[in-house]
């Protein structure tokens, strides 16, 4: 049967890539039909219960700034939140967050049944319909074929995935899940670059069974004022949930002598996996064995909710033997009567290689097909929501015939990892780092919205809502910046006394209140104690701004004009690197050009250049192997032969 109904767009399952993607597309007013093999799962966890942390909170306030899900949804589910590298300053900052796993897909789900535009349909697909080079629709297992004029997969761990418990290993996209074969057979058909990948989870453990007095209890950020972080920039902490803590716990000698014993059994070891696994999230038998100088590996005991006894130990995820598993976690503090619920397992599955993919995450093979999430070799929950908007977005973008939007690498950390993924490929899944950003200082949480918003605005993915809450914040940020700038103190308007009180010194000359704003351990509240703070910007004191804003987004606005001074001199110099790097990073290459042509380039240089198909200069740049002697000769090449000019410069941002 053909669906009488044709769809702009097609989403292909209804993980966290998959839901971001078919919302941004919805919202940028394309019929969009999401496909699920079961609706009761759209937004599920499928590991551990948590999100967020340092590089990915990044990208959960980017998704967020462009009027994404996923922060929003997981404030509305948070059960236990906290900002980790508070102490390493605001570049580094990364949001955490416990979820209830319950209450974070209904959230999802609830979106996603009430979006305009988006209609969900439960069935596997197994087969994609193809006209030429150019994909049309897909088909479903009952024989169902929808038509569409883009499709986006986001198949996660389903595409061929097979289970491993020890020695024993079956079929499954997720425990108690059947798997893609067909579609994943179908796939291949394509002759489309691919290869397997790994990823696993722990045994779970009913908390009944755990003694938590010998436990180190973890409590959320502001626990003692409700306080708490939130991740939307529309959110507030009163979205939260009843918040609960996590648990410390360690792996001991003993745990260790246990695990080894089993390597015998092991499918990592025994070869029986043949899929590559994430070196920044390893399993216990890998931590074990690389790090074999340790005794001890820190473990977090994480609540799967809150009406479940169920926890999560977060860093033991392994493949052993169930018998392994259940000796090794008895051996750890507070544990040693432990009842495990579920065993822990790895799970091997298939991916496309990404560099196969263009910036906007189409396919440079087939016009129309785009893909997300751990399809293209990416790993976490974040990597894959952020993957999943861009998809979604160029996908609309691709049925208008408008031109596709990816962000540059100074724009986003979406920016980063989708360039990092279709220029430089993948070895094993990839994980954001904050790290892997030049310009960190510039991509920090706190202005996402600054970075992002706007563009979604134009996009058709922001709110009149949402766009009343940024411009409003904008407004103020740049009011209480001007008057900071320009409220000056000295010993007339400030005494001695005051000074030595509430900054801590004497006051040597004349000093504005940005410059005070500038000194490490100086926050706004601190200031505005100053009397002639308070009487210079009367309108800007907490309560006032609470008052006028609401406590979430007063907080947000001082944060944001603390930051601007205080990192001041290194935003700027920032700045001036970035507009360096555009002057010829953004020079758009030809398309579909030969670089055989350039004679002078290497071998080497041609054959990346011919793969790759690089976008721009900057694109090239940052290929393996690519020097910048090449780079040269190429822009050369172009000037000589007039195939580019100075104000054909493409800007993607």
């Amino acid at each position: 049967m053909i669906y009488p109904e044709m769809f702009d767009v097609i989403v292909v399952g209804g993980g966290h890539a998959g839901t971001e993607a078919c919302l941004a597309s919805a919202r940028m007013g394309m019929k969009t039909l999401l496909l699920t093999h079961n609706i009761e799962t759209i937004g599920q966890l499928s590991c551990n219960p948590s999100i967020g942390g340092i590089g990915k909170g990044q990208l959960i306030k980017e998704i967020d700034a462009l009027g994404g899900a996923m922060g929003i949804c997981a404030d509305k589910a948070a059960i236990n939140i906290k900002i980790l590298n508070r102490s390493k300053g605001p570049a580094t900052y990364g949001t955490h967050a416990v979820l209830d796993r319950q209450l974070y897909r209904q959230e999802i789900r609830k979106m996603v049944e009430n979006q305009p535009n988006l209609s969900v349909f439960q069935q596997a697909v197994e087969d994609v319909v193809m006209q030429g080079d150019k994909v049309t629709g897909v088909i479903t297992q009952l024989g169902i074929q929808f038509n569409a004029s883009a499709v986006i997969l986001t198949a996660g761990t389903f595409l061929n995935g097979k289970i491993h418990v020890g020695l024993q290993n079956h079929s499954g996209g997720r425990a108690g899940e059947q798997p893609a074969v067909r579609l994943a057979e179908r796939l291949k058909e394509l002759n489309l670059p691919q290869g397997r990948l790994k990823t696993g989870t722990p045994a779970r453990i009913d908390g009944k069974s755990i003694d938590f007095s010998e436990l180190q209890a973890q409590f959320s950020d502001g626990i003692e004022n409700g306080d708490f972080p939130y991740f939307s920039f529309i959110g507030n902490p009163e979205m939260h949930p009843t918040q609960v803590p996590c648990y410390y716990t360690r792996t001991t000698l003993e745990t260790h002598d246990i695990l080894r014993s089993g390597f015998d059994q092991s499918p990592m070891f025994t070869g029986i996996i043949e899929g590559v696994g994430p070196r920044y999230c390893p399993s216990i038998e890998d931590k074990i064995t690389r790090f074999a100088d340790k005794d001890s590996h820190q473990i977090i005991l994480e609540p799967e909710g809150l009406n479940t006894n169920e926890f999560y130990p977060n860093g033991i995820s392994t493949s052993l033997p169930f018998e392994i598993q259940y000796k090794a976690i008895r051996t750890m503090p507070g544990l040693k009567n432990a009842h495990l619920t579920r065993p822990g397992y790895a799970i091997e599955y298939d991916f496309y290689d990404p560099t196969s993919l263009k910036q906007s995450t189409e396919s440079k093979h087939i016009s129309g097909l785009f893909m997300a999430g751990q399809i293209i070799g990416s790993t976490g929950y974040s990597e894959a929501a952020a993957m999943g908007m861009l998809s979604g977005i160029n996908a609309a973008l691709y049925v208008r015939g408008e031109a596709a939007w990816s962000p540059e690498r100074h724009d986003a950390y979406m920016g980063v990892m989708i360039d990092d993924l279709t220029l430089k490929g993948i070895t094993e899944p990839y994980r954001m780092f904050t790290s892997r950003a030049e310009f960190r200082l510039h991509l920090r949480e706190d202005n996402a919205d600054i970075r992002l918003t706007e563009i979604g605005r134009k996009l058709g993915l922001i709110d009149d809502h949402r766009w009343e809450q940024y411009t409003k914040k904008q407004d103020a940020v740049k009011e209480i910046q001007e008057k900071v700038k320009t409220t000056w103190i000295n010993p007339g308007n400030v005494s001695q006394e005051e000074a030595q009180e509430i900054l801590g010194t004497k006051l040597p000359h004349e000093l504005s209140l940005a410059d005070i704003l500038k000194r490490p351990d100086m926050t706004f509240e601190q200031m505005m104690k100053l009397q002639h703070a308070q009487n210079e910007l009367s309108d800007f004191n907490q309560s006032t701004l609470n008052e006028k804003f609401g406590v979430s987004l007063a907080r947000s606005i001082t944060e944001q004009v603390v930051i601007s001074f205080k990192y001041a001199g290194y935003i700027s110099k920032q700045q001036d690197e970035i507009s360096k790097l555009n002057e010829t990073n953004n020079i758009a290459l030809p398309k579909d050009f030969n670089y055989d042509e350039i004679n002078a380039l290497s071998t080497e240089v041609k054959q990346k250049m011919n793969k790759y198909k690089p976008e721009t200069i900057g694109q090239a740049s940052r290929i393996q192997g690519i020097t910048p002697a090449a780079i040269c000769i190429i822009l050369i090449y172009l000037k000589k032969n007039r195939m580019y000019k100075k104000d054909s410069e493409v800007v993607i941002s």
